[in-house]
């Protein structure tokens, strides 16, 4: 069974979040929400307290098989300035595992230069720091492990892309009629 984090720093946007964490669940994979703040209950950008699985310190990276970053504010710069996740994002990647982001969270990637000669998106006015990437206005975007999406109207196919890398394309379009999405 695949296994996933989603990481939580104050200020987080709620749906990107918990759009990810439901649709993985809902496909069978091992999804942990994971803490960055030092306290299990953490308050997302539109005063939505959601308590935690876990804290960061309390997770084995070496069982994950994807990081999922989601944006809002000041989460995205909350799970920045967390040292043992940009230092565990760099592994995943360096190790070719897959490291998703949505909305502001790609800056993220592109300030520690992962999209370079990739594509890649993200909300507009944070496409400026996706560094050396091409940069695209599609809802979500996977090129290799990286995966991307744009914002909150964009969690679902975010999402599924994430399910895609993890269980392939059936699965993706599966969970999509289950839930009664159609893409547009």
């Amino acid at each position: 069974m695949s296994k996933a984090a989603v990481f939580f720093g104050t200020g987080y946007e709620e749906i990107e979040a918990l759009t990810v964490v439901d649709i993985l669940r809902r496909a069978g994979v091992e999804t942990s929400m994971v803490s960055v703040m030092g306290e299990k209950s953490v308050v997302g950008s539109h005063d939505i307290r959601v308590e935690m699985d876990a804290l960061i310190e309390e997770i084995d990276f070496g069982e994950l098989d994807v990081i999922v970053l989601p944006g809002g504010m000041p989460g995205t710069k909350n799970l920045e300035a967390c040292e043992t996740l940009m230092a565990q994002v760099d592994a995943f990647v360096a190790q070719d595992k897959i490291v998703a982001a949505i909305c502001a969270a790609p800056s993220i990637l592109g300030h520690r230069g992962i999209l370079k000669g990739r594509k890649a998106c993200s909300f507009p006015s944070f496409e400026s720091h996706l560094e050396g990437a091409q940069v695209l206005q599609q809802p979500a975007v996977m090129d290799g492990n990286v995966i991307t999406g744009r914002g909150m109207g964009a969690a679902i196919p975010f999402g599924l892309k994430i399910l895609e890398k993890l269980q392939g394309e059936d699965a993706a379009r599966q969970m999509a009629e289950a839930i009664i999405y159609t893409c547009r």
